[in-house]
């Protein structure tokens, strides 16, 4: 039941973010610029780190380094497929092709998020720790993403109230994914250190394919050096609470 509990709060967490967007009418569309950017990078570390510090890892407890290595891939060509199929490619940024985005997005939100439910619930059935890992990772990606989602959402002629209840709507499949997960990854305890496995080669995909392009043109050394140091110190972080007791 303490898992269970855990899954929870994490995926109602996460869900509650989708609201974040609402910040985005009181900000100019530079400053938003400037705040997306820094986000996206805090979320490349947090990716990463979580990837490799973390799900990995544990999934190697469980499985040999050769088998890990193949689901991390498999779990890179499953996300690769997915966005492709479900055209599931976030936004996290203010100049998102609207018309073609915000319909599919919602679609490919949907899907993102029970999925998303269905990992913390997998996390956190191996041990809290990963499961406080996994949640801290999807949240920081979270918030560029709804940043820009509701962005896009109301420039397409949703209204700030319909743009935030489809946010909310859709984000309220990672409680569900998490209470599924949770009722049926116990039956088929095996699998879930392939799941693991898996979710590692998503994040290393998101951040490699999704983020990083985002701000690999950033023209100014100043920003650009201080993407890095913030990629850092999400590392840094991650590392931190995968180590703690």
């Amino acid at each position: 039941m303490n898992a269970l509990i855990s899954i929870i709060i994490s995926t109602l967490l996460i869900s509650i973010f989708s609201l974040i967007g609402i910040f985005t009418i009181f900000m100019q569309k530079r400053t938003l610029h400037s705040i997306i950017n820094y986000l996206v990078a805090f979320s490349i570390g947090g990716l990463i780190a979580g990837a490799f510090f973390n799900l990995i890892p544990e999934a190697e407890l469980k499985l040999s380094s050769q088998t890990t290595f193949i689901f991390v891939s498999l779990g890179l060509l499953l996300f690769f497929l997915i966005e492709k199929v479900l055209h599931w490619r976030h936004c996290h940024k203010d100049n998102c092709t609207v018309h073609s985005f915000a319909y599919t997005s919602l679609v490919g939100d949907s899907i993102h998020n029970f999925l998303d439910g269905i990992v913390i619930a997998a996390a956190f059935l191996v041990d809290f720790k990963v499961g406080l890992a996994t949640s801290l990772a999807i949240i920081i990606h979270e918030i560029p993403q709804e940043l820009g989602d509701f962005g896009v959402l109301i420039r397409a002629g949703f209204t700030k109230q319909k743009a935030l209840l489809y946010n909310l709507l859709t984000a309220l499949l990672c409680v569900l994914g998490g209470i599924l997960g949770f009722v049926f990854l116990q039956s088929i305890e095996f699998i879930i250190p392939y799941v693991i496995a898996i979710t590692a080669g998503g994040f290393i995909y998101v951040a490699v394919s999704d983020l990083i392009p985002e701000i690999r043109n950033e023209m100014s050394l100043k920003k650009s050096l201080i993407n890095i140091l913030i990629i850092a110190i999400a590392i840094a972080i991650m590392v931190l609470i995968g180590k703690l007791e």
